[in-house]
């Protein structure tokens, strides 16, 4: 886990979400136990009580189980929880502003699809008599 923490939301949020990450990228797997309360407060110099309300979130989510004198442990199914969630909520939150920017930029799949693995040099920016290849027109707005 990373060891710095941000401003925009409380630590124990992004305890939790840290978590979540480990899940998702199979850091953490079904059955395996969550780093120890008293572990990662001092590791990260946290109060154990942060610790365990991140902690807790991930109970009340039904993604981690708590055994008694044992730990916390990750649920079966809780990676599928988590990509159904985690989808939903980027389809929803994010992706509209995503979007709205490659709409904006006039970018087309193709340089999307080539962008992400061989970044190309926009014709304009290179050569000022080139025209911009394929984009789309801007929209006017009502």
């Amino acid at each position: 886990m990373d060891r710095e923490w941000n401003d925009s939301q409380p630590i124990y949020r992004q305890l939790r979400d840290r978590v979540v990450a480990m899940i998702l990228d199979g850091v953490l797997k079904e059955g395996d136990p969550l780093p120890s309360v008293r572990n990662v407060a001092a590791e990260y110099r946290v109060n154990p009580l942060t610790v365990l309300k991140g902690y807790q979130q991930l109970v009340d989510e039904g993604l981690v189980e708590s055994k008694r004198g044992l730990g916390m442990f990750v649920n079966a199914g809780a990676r599928n929880l988590l990509l159904k969630a985690e989808r939903q909520k980027f389809l929803g939150e994010e992706w509209p502003r995503v979007r709205a920017t490659i709409e904006r930029l006039g970018l087309t799949a193709t340089e999307l699809l080539n962008g992400a693995t061989h970044p190309t040099q926009h014709p304009s920016l290179d050569d000022p008599q080139a025209k911009p290849a394929e984009s789309n027109p801007p929209k006017k707005e009502r």
